[in-house]
């Protein structure tokens, strides 16, 4: 079954309270997404570490219920 968006949004909420997040749908199949995520909680992460830290927020949801996620991380200043 797919995971909806705004589960998505939530489980990186409860890891970066702050973070600014919009998530698309890329195939309208609720299994293929893209995550777009400003956190001040990323300061002093690089690149990888940011995406490692979101997909981790995810407790383990990728490749089950989620399929695909695309990220695009940045630090909110």
């Amino acid at each position: 079954m797919p995971m909806a968006a705004s589960d998505i949004k939530s489980m990186i909420l409860d890891a970066f309270p702050d973070a600014d997040i919009e998530i698309i749908d890329l195939a309208g199949d609720g299994d293929h997404y893209k995550a777009i995520v400003k956190s001040a909680g990323f300061a002093g992460m690089n690149r990888v570490k940011q995406h490692q830290a979101v997909y981790a927020s995810l407790k383990g949801k990728m490749g089950g219920e989620l399929h695909a996620l695309a990220l695009e991380t940045s630090l909110k200043s």
